[in-house]
């Protein structure tokens, strides 16, 4: 007989269950801080919050390259980052647009905060995830396991 009753309590609880995803919202053009390596906490937003008629479904980040003097504006970057939501085949994938004057990136992602500065943190996550479960099941349940038949 297996014993797998300590794998299962930690796979599941590695899962987030929640309603509705949480992103940063902002605009560098308004907010300076938008654009930071590190975002400040302010900028989390439930997405949820939004009464737009739609149920967010993603996390999504824009880069602007505006590239010449547009309304008196110096040619600038520019990030946005907010909720949305996008049944395509963008959905999770970055695609480039251009156009007179400009260009910009498109990223979406579906993970709670993944439109942050540095895209990496979910797949550093995983990674560790995966090494837990690893350990455990290798050292952790053979030892629990080899126990409970003891005492029997």
């Amino acid at each position: 007989m297996r014993c797998c009753g300590l794998e299962t309590v930690i796979i599941f609880g590695l899962f987030h269950y929640g309603s509705a995803i949480v992103c940063y919202e902002c605009n560098s053009a308004i907010n300076t801080m938008c654009s930071d390596a590190i975002l400040p906490e302010n900028l989390k937003r439930n997405c949820s919050d939004h009464d737009r008629g739609v149920t967010h479904t993603l996390c999504r980040k824009i880069v602007q390259h505006v590239e010449f003097d547009v309304n008196g504006h110096m040619p600038t970057d520019r990030v946005i980052r907010s909720c949305g939501w996008d049944e395509t085949k963008y959905k999770g994938a970055c695609y480039h647009r251009s156009g007179f004057g400009g260009r910009q990136e498109v990223c979406s992602c579906t993970k709670d905060l993944c439109n942050s500065a540095h895209g990496h943190h979910s797949s550093i996550f995983m990674a560790f995830t995966s090494l837990v479960i690893v350990f455990v099941h290798k050292y952790v349940t053979p030892m629990a396991c080899s126990r409970k038949r003891n005492y029997l």
